[in-house]
Protein backbone atom coordinates (compact mmCIF):
# COMPACT_ATOMS: atom_id res chain seq x y z
CA UNK A 1 0.00 0.00 0.00
CA UNK A 2 1.44 3.38 -1.06
CA UNK A 3 -1.38 5.54 0.34
CA UNK A 4 0.01 8.15 2.75
CA UNK A 5 3.59 7.08 2.18
CA UNK A 6 6.40 9.32 3.42
CA UNK A 7 10.17 9.12 3.32
CA UNK A 8 11.75 8.09 6.62
CA UNK A 9 13.39 11.50 7.06
CA UNK A 10 9.89 13.00 7.17
CA UNK A 11 8.67 10.91 10.12
CA UNK A 12 10.00 13.35 12.77
CA UNK A 13 7.81 16.06 11.19
CA UNK A 14 4.61 14.06 11.66
CA UNK A 15 2.35 14.43 14.69
CA UNK A 16 1.25 10.84 15.21
CA UNK A 17 -0.97 11.73 18.19
CA UNK A 18 -4.45 10.29 17.77
CA UNK A 19 -7.07 13.07 17.65
CA UNK A 20 -9.66 13.41 20.39
CA UNK A 21 -12.97 11.61 20.05
CA UNK A 22 -15.64 13.53 18.20
CA UNK A 23 -19.07 14.29 19.61
CA UNK A 24 -20.60 11.73 17.24
CA UNK A 25 -18.28 9.00 18.52
CA UNK A 26 -19.20 9.83 22.10
CA UNK A 27 -22.91 9.73 21.21
CA UNK A 28 -22.67 6.43 19.30
CA UNK A 29 -20.80 4.68 22.11
CA UNK A 30 -23.17 6.05 24.74
CA UNK A 31 -26.12 4.59 22.85
CA UNK A 32 -24.43 1.20 22.40
CA UNK A 33 -25.06 -1.91 24.44
CA UNK A 34 -21.83 -2.45 26.33
CA UNK A 35 -20.43 -5.99 25.86
CA UNK A 36 -18.29 -7.78 28.44
CA UNK A 37 -15.52 -7.59 25.88
CA UNK A 38 -15.63 -6.62 22.21
CA UNK A 39 -15.32 -9.06 19.35
CA UNK A 40 -11.77 -8.75 18.04
CA UNK A 41 -10.61 -9.38 14.49
CA UNK A 42 -7.03 -8.65 13.43
CA UNK A 43 -5.63 -9.47 10.02
CA UNK A 44 -3.60 -8.47 7.01
CA UNK A 45 -4.51 -7.33 3.50
CA UNK A 46 -3.27 -10.45 1.75
CA UNK A 47 -2.65 -14.04 2.72
CA UNK A 48 0.85 -14.46 1.55
CA UNK A 49 4.22 -13.26 0.59
CA UNK A 50 7.02 -15.67 -0.16
CA UNK A 51 8.94 -14.04 2.71
CA UNK A 52 6.29 -15.39 5.10
CA UNK A 53 7.51 -18.92 4.39
CA UNK A 54 9.79 -19.67 7.30
CA UNK A 55 8.43 -16.65 9.21
CA UNK A 56 4.93 -17.93 9.97
CA UNK A 57 4.39 -20.56 7.26
CA UNK A 58 6.26 -23.89 7.36
CA UNK A 59 9.34 -24.16 5.14
CA UNK A 60 8.59 -25.13 1.53
CA UNK A 61 4.94 -24.00 1.72
CA UNK A 62 3.65 -23.51 -1.83
CA UNK A 63 1.76 -20.38 -2.89
CA UNK A 64 -1.34 -22.46 -3.58
CA UNK A 65 -1.40 -23.29 0.15
CA UNK A 66 -0.87 -19.76 1.45
CA UNK A 67 -4.56 -19.17 2.28
CA UNK A 68 -4.86 -22.49 4.11
CA UNK A 69 -1.80 -21.55 6.18
CA UNK A 70 -2.90 -17.93 6.71
CA UNK A 71 -6.19 -19.06 8.29
CA UNK A 72 -4.21 -20.99 10.90
CA UNK A 73 -2.58 -17.73 12.06
CA UNK A 74 -5.27 -15.04 11.68
CA UNK A 75 -9.04 -14.88 12.17
CA UNK A 76 -9.71 -12.38 9.37
CA UNK A 77 -8.44 -10.75 6.20
CA UNK A 78 -9.15 -7.46 4.47
CA UNK A 79 -9.80 -9.00 1.08
CA UNK A 80 -8.31 -6.53 -1.39
CA UNK A 81 -7.84 -9.17 -4.11
CA UNK A 82 -11.37 -8.77 -5.45
CA UNK A 83 -10.96 -4.99 -5.91
CA UNK A 84 -9.42 -5.60 -9.32
CA UNK A 85 -12.06 -7.92 -10.72
CA UNK A 86 -15.57 -9.10 -9.93
CA UNK A 87 -15.29 -12.25 -7.81
CA UNK A 88 -16.65 -15.46 -9.28
CA UNK A 89 -18.89 -17.63 -7.09
CA UNK A 90 -16.66 -20.64 -7.72
CA UNK A 91 -13.60 -18.77 -6.47
CA UNK A 92 -15.41 -17.49 -3.39
CA UNK A 93 -16.58 -21.00 -2.59
CA UNK A 94 -13.04 -22.33 -2.90
CA UNK A 95 -11.74 -19.66 -0.50
CA UNK A 96 -14.56 -20.35 1.96
CA UNK A 97 -13.89 -24.08 1.99
CA UNK A 98 -10.18 -23.55 2.64
CA UNK A 99 -10.99 -21.26 5.56
CA UNK A 100 -13.62 -23.59 7.04
CA UNK A 101 -11.22 -26.52 6.87
CA UNK A 102 -8.98 -24.82 9.45
CA UNK A 103 -11.30 -22.88 11.76
CA UNK A 104 -14.92 -21.91 12.30
CA UNK A 105 -14.45 -18.28 13.30
CA UNK A 106 -12.61 -16.91 10.26
CA UNK A 107 -14.06 -13.90 8.43
CA UNK A 108 -13.40 -12.42 4.98
CA UNK A 109 -13.86 -8.63 4.73
CA UNK A 110 -14.33 -8.17 0.97
CA UNK A 111 -13.49 -4.89 -0.71
CA UNK A 112 -15.96 -3.54 -3.25
CA UNK A 113 -14.80 -4.13 -6.81
CA UNK A 114 -13.30 -1.08 -8.54
CA UNK A 115 -15.83 -1.33 -11.36
CA UNK A 116 -18.43 -0.17 -8.80
CA UNK A 117 -16.43 2.29 -6.70
CA UNK A 118 -13.89 3.80 -9.08
CA UNK A 119 -15.11 3.22 -12.65
CA UNK A 120 -18.87 3.63 -12.24
CA UNK A 121 -18.27 5.86 -9.19
CA UNK A 122 -21.51 4.41 -7.70
CA UNK A 123 -23.57 5.73 -10.64
CA UNK A 124 -25.78 3.26 -12.51
CA UNK A 125 -24.07 0.47 -10.63
CA UNK A 126 -27.15 -1.53 -9.64
CA UNK A 127 -26.39 -4.52 -11.89
CA UNK A 128 -22.74 -4.69 -10.85
CA UNK A 129 -23.69 -4.34 -7.19
CA UNK A 130 -26.20 -7.18 -7.45
CA UNK A 131 -23.52 -9.34 -9.04
CA UNK A 132 -21.06 -8.41 -6.30
CA UNK A 133 -23.55 -9.17 -3.51
CA UNK A 134 -24.50 -12.50 -5.05
CA UNK A 135 -20.85 -13.51 -5.32
CA UNK A 136 -19.78 -12.57 -1.80
CA UNK A 137 -22.89 -14.21 -0.33
CA UNK A 138 -21.12 -17.46 -1.17
CA UNK A 139 -18.80 -16.75 1.75
CA UNK A 140 -21.67 -17.83 3.97
CA UNK A 141 -20.75 -17.81 7.64
CA UNK A 142 -17.22 -16.66 6.79
CA UNK A 143 -18.50 -13.33 5.42
CA UNK A 144 -17.55 -10.30 7.50
CA UNK A 145 -18.42 -6.66 6.79
CA UNK A 146 -17.67 -5.37 3.29
CA UNK A 147 -15.39 -2.42 2.66
CA UNK A 148 -16.27 0.38 0.21
CA UNK A 149 -13.23 2.50 -0.62
CA UNK A 150 -13.85 5.64 -2.68
CA UNK A 151 -11.21 7.31 -4.82
CA UNK A 152 -9.37 10.46 -3.78
CA UNK A 153 -11.28 12.43 -6.43
CA UNK A 154 -14.68 11.41 -5.04
CA UNK A 155 -15.44 14.50 -2.98
CA UNK A 156 -18.35 16.21 -1.21
CA UNK A 157 -19.93 17.14 -4.56
CA UNK A 158 -20.77 13.45 -4.78
CA UNK A 159 -22.58 13.39 -1.43
CA UNK A 160 -26.02 12.65 -2.89
CA UNK A 161 -24.60 9.89 -5.07
CA UNK A 162 -23.04 8.21 -2.04
CA UNK A 163 -26.15 8.67 0.07
CA UNK A 164 -28.41 7.24 -2.64
CA UNK A 165 -26.11 4.27 -3.18
CA UNK A 166 -25.91 3.40 0.52
CA UNK A 167 -29.68 3.75 0.90
CA UNK A 168 -30.22 1.17 -1.85
CA UNK A 169 -27.98 -1.45 -0.25
CA UNK A 170 -29.77 -4.12 1.81
CA UNK A 171 -30.52 -2.73 5.26
CA UNK A 172 -28.90 -5.72 6.94
CA UNK A 173 -25.75 -5.55 4.79
CA UNK A 174 -22.78 -4.67 7.00
CA UNK A 175 -20.55 -2.21 5.14
CA UNK A 176 -17.84 0.27 6.08
CA UNK A 177 -16.91 3.28 3.94
CA UNK A 178 -13.54 4.97 3.43
CA UNK A 179 -13.36 8.43 1.85
CA UNK A 180 -10.06 9.97 0.77
CA UNK A 181 -10.84 13.32 -0.82
CA UNK A 182 -9.39 15.96 1.49
CA UNK A 183 -12.48 18.18 1.32
CA UNK A 184 -14.48 15.61 3.29
CA UNK A 185 -12.25 16.53 6.24
CA UNK A 186 -11.37 20.17 5.58
CA UNK A 187 -14.97 21.31 4.98
CA UNK A 188 -16.63 21.07 8.40
CA UNK A 189 -20.15 21.08 6.93
CA UNK A 190 -19.33 18.31 4.44
CA UNK A 191 -17.69 16.30 7.19
CA UNK A 192 -20.67 16.56 9.52
CA UNK A 193 -23.14 15.76 6.73
CA UNK A 194 -21.13 12.70 5.69
CA UNK A 195 -20.77 11.06 9.08
CA UNK A 196 -24.27 11.99 10.24
CA UNK A 197 -25.67 10.41 7.09
CA UNK A 198 -23.67 7.22 7.59
CA UNK A 199 -24.78 7.06 11.22
CA UNK A 200 -28.44 7.44 10.25
CA UNK A 201 -28.09 4.63 7.69
CA UNK A 202 -26.17 2.43 10.16
CA UNK A 203 -23.18 2.21 7.85
CA UNK A 204 -19.72 2.10 9.38
CA UNK A 205 -16.83 4.49 8.83
CA UNK A 206 -13.30 3.30 8.11
CA UNK A 207 -10.50 5.05 9.99
CA UNK A 208 -7.21 4.89 8.07
CA UNK A 209 -4.00 5.65 9.94
CA UNK A 210 -1.27 6.50 7.41
CA UNK A 211 1.74 8.71 8.06
CA UNK A 212 1.12 11.13 5.19
CA UNK A 213 -2.65 11.51 5.54
CA UNK A 214 -3.40 12.37 9.13
CA UNK A 215 -6.80 13.80 8.14
CA UNK A 216 -8.00 10.24 7.51
CA UNK A 217 -7.47 9.49 11.22
CA UNK A 218 -10.81 11.19 11.73
CA UNK A 219 -11.96 9.26 14.85
CA UNK A 220 -15.60 9.39 13.75
CA UNK A 221 -17.48 6.24 14.75
CA UNK A 222 -20.84 6.02 12.98
CA UNK A 223 -21.66 2.61 14.49
CA UNK A 224 -20.45 1.00 17.74
CA UNK A 225 -17.88 -0.95 15.71
CA UNK A 226 -14.37 0.24 14.81
CA UNK A 227 -12.76 -0.59 11.45
CA UNK A 228 -9.11 0.50 11.52
CA UNK A 229 -6.71 0.32 8.58
CA UNK A 230 -3.25 0.81 10.03
CA UNK A 231 -0.40 1.55 7.61
CA UNK A 232 3.04 0.93 9.11
CA UNK A 233 6.45 2.00 7.95
CA UNK A 234 8.52 -1.16 7.77
CA UNK A 235 8.76 -1.77 11.54
CA UNK A 236 10.04 1.73 12.22
CA UNK A 237 9.97 2.41 16.00
CA UNK A 238 7.02 4.76 15.48
CA UNK A 239 4.94 1.82 14.22
CA UNK A 240 4.99 0.27 17.67
CA UNK A 241 4.32 3.50 19.58
CA UNK A 242 1.41 4.17 17.21
CA UNK A 243 0.02 0.68 17.87
CA UNK A 244 0.34 1.32 21.61
CA UNK A 245 -1.71 4.50 21.23
CA UNK A 246 -4.41 2.61 19.34
CA UNK A 247 -4.54 -0.07 22.00
CA UNK A 248 -5.17 2.62 24.63
CA UNK A 249 -7.87 4.28 22.54
CA UNK A 250 -9.65 1.03 21.76
CA UNK A 251 -9.59 0.12 25.44
CA UNK A 252 -11.19 3.48 26.20
CA UNK A 253 -13.83 2.91 23.54
CA UNK A 254 -14.46 -0.57 24.94
CA UNK A 255 -15.20 0.94 28.35
CA UNK A 256 -17.67 3.31 26.68
CA UNK A 257 -19.54 0.59 24.76
CA UNK A 258 -17.54 -0.46 21.68
CA UNK A 259 -18.95 -3.74 20.31
CA UNK A 260 -16.50 -4.91 17.65
CA UNK A 261 -12.93 -4.18 16.59
CA UNK A 262 -11.71 -4.84 13.07
CA UNK A 263 -8.00 -3.99 12.89
CA UNK A 264 -6.16 -4.56 9.62
CA UNK A 265 -2.44 -4.09 9.28
CA UNK A 266 -0.70 -2.85 6.17
CA UNK A 267 2.90 -2.04 5.28
CA UNK A 268 4.24 -0.35 2.17
CA UNK A 269 6.21 -3.58 1.86
CA UNK A 270 4.07 -6.36 3.33
CA UNK A 271 6.91 -8.78 4.08
CA UNK A 272 7.10 -7.72 7.76
CA UNK A 273 3.37 -7.38 8.43
CA UNK A 274 3.10 -10.62 10.49
CA UNK A 275 5.67 -9.24 12.93
CA UNK A 276 3.62 -6.09 13.51
CA UNK A 277 0.44 -8.18 13.71
CA UNK A 278 1.97 -10.42 16.37
CA UNK A 279 2.86 -7.36 18.46
CA UNK A 280 -0.60 -5.82 17.95
CA UNK A 281 -2.57 -8.89 18.99
CA UNK A 282 -0.49 -9.44 22.11
CA UNK A 283 -0.96 -5.81 23.18
CA UNK A 284 -4.72 -5.88 22.52
CA UNK A 285 -5.15 -9.14 24.44
CA UNK A 286 -3.24 -7.70 27.38
CA UNK A 287 -5.29 -4.51 27.49
CA UNK A 288 -8.75 -5.74 26.48
CA UNK A 289 -8.79 -9.11 28.19
CA UNK A 290 -9.31 -10.84 24.84
CA UNK A 291 -7.71 -14.16 23.98
CA UNK A 292 -7.05 -13.92 20.25
CA UNK A 293 -4.18 -16.22 19.34
CA UNK A 294 -1.15 -14.33 17.91
CA UNK A 295 0.15 -15.56 14.54
CA UNK A 296 3.24 -17.08 16.12
CA UNK A 297 6.60 -16.45 14.52
CA UNK A 298 8.62 -19.56 13.68
CA UNK A 299 11.85 -17.81 14.61
CA UNK A 300 12.39 -15.11 17.27
CA UNK A 301 12.46 -11.69 15.64
CA UNK A 302 14.00 -8.51 17.00
CA UNK A 303 11.46 -5.71 16.72
CA UNK A 304 13.80 -2.78 16.91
Amino acid sequence: MDFGRLAENEFPLVDFTLPADTSLTTQVLKEATKPIRPDLYVGCAKWGRKEWVGMIYPPKTKEADFLAEYVKHFNSIELNAIFYGMPKKEQVNAWRKKAEASRTDFKFFPKFTQSISHIKRLNDAEELTSQYLESISEFGNTLGPAFLQLSDNFGPKNFETLKSYLEKLPSDFDVFVEVRHKDWYEDTTARKDLFDMMHSLKKGSVITDASGRRDCVHMELTTPDAFIRFVGNGLHPTDFSRIDAWVERLANWKDQGLNKIYFFLHQHDEKDTPILADYTIKKLNEKLGTDLKPPGLLEPTTLF
